[in-house]
């Protein structure tokens, strides 16, 4: 039985987080997709719970479900090999789509296949090669309305970056160089506009690159993901899973002098609003067990 002090706390909680997600404002989001959901995972290894989370998104481990490795290097990519991959995780009717061309992406008998699934995942590799076989081609279409029809779209990665608004580390001359000479490849596929997406955070020390960014185009939000870590986004709030932090920053955050680093750090379990640009405050003792559970 809850004590009355807990019992509390989790009201409190389910109040703050419909009131931020749903309940508080009677148009639609600003940030992330209307409807459906978004899971943008920061590389390495991705942990069983991000993966069960997606399968819940899309409607279970027997949802059809699309998987895109076009970001990978075109002469390591193996379909048969990618479909293996997402079946040993457990999902049981797996598509793999895969093209470097357009026109290709442009064919019915290619973007069909996501008209029929409820979940996409892009895999890692170079963001800009997803920009160059799908920008504004049917198959971009298809993928917001796979969001329209309340659907998820997940990736890793080059496969995190893409689903930002502006692509950080979109040059094909190397992944060092956050905004790319050509304007082609600072568009991201946009699922979440007004952003910016980095990856690897932790393990490859980014925790500050994507304040070049920010300073240049100030209206963005800049998320840094760590490895093993991923946002799940709903509307214009995301949640924090995994194991590890999720670094924040804004025009403002750069230069003021909240924390002297130029962002703000979130950990699993965290609540953020993208719109509002703040941690939602649950109560602490549901804060703590969220972590604990992560």
């Amino acid at each position: 039985m809850l004590t009355t002090k807990r019992a509390t706390c989790l009201l409190i909680s389910v109040i703050v987080l419909l009131f931020h997600s749903c309940g508080n404002r009677s148009d639609s989001p600003v940030i992330g997709p209307e409807k459906g959901s978004l899971v943008i995972a920061g590389g390495g290894r991705i942990p069983t719970v991000i993966h069960e989370k997606f399968a819940s998104l899309a409607g279970g481990f027997e949802a059809n479900i699309v998987v895109i490795p076009t970001a990978g290097s075109p002469d390591r990519i193996d379909t048969l090999l990618a479909k293996e991959k997402w079946e040993d995780i457990g999902f049981s009717n797996v598509t793999v789509l895969h093209t470097t061309d357009p026109e290709e992406a442009n064919k019915k008998e290619f973007y069909s296949k996501i008209d029929s699934a409820s979940g996409v995942w892009f895999e890692g590799g170079r963001q800009w090669r997803l920009v160059d076989a799908y920008y504004k081609t049917q198959t971009h279409i298809s993928l917001y309305e796979l969001l329209k029809r309340g659907g998820v779209i997940g990736g890793s990665s080059a496969g995190a970056s893409i689903q930002g608004s502006f692509l950080a580390r979109g040059d094909v001359s190397g992944n060092t160089i956050m905004i790319s000479d050509n304007e082609k490849h600072r568009k991201g596929l946009g699922f979440l506009k007004n952003t910016a997406i980095d990856q690897h955070i932790d393990t490859r020390n980014r925790w500050g690159d994507i304040q070049e960014i920010v300073l240049k185009y100030p209206r963005l939000l800049g998320i840094g993901i760590s490895e093993s870590t991923a946002i799940i986004v709903s509307g214009d709030t995301f949640e924090v899973k995994g194991a590890g932090n999720v670094a924040i920053t804004t025009h403002e955050s750069i230069t003021g002098e909240d924390n002297g680093i130029g962002y703000k750090i979130l950990y699993p379990g965290d609540n953020y609003n993208m719109r509002d640009r703040e941690k939602i405050k649950l109560c602490d003792i549901e804060t703590v067990a969220a972590k604990k559970n992560n």
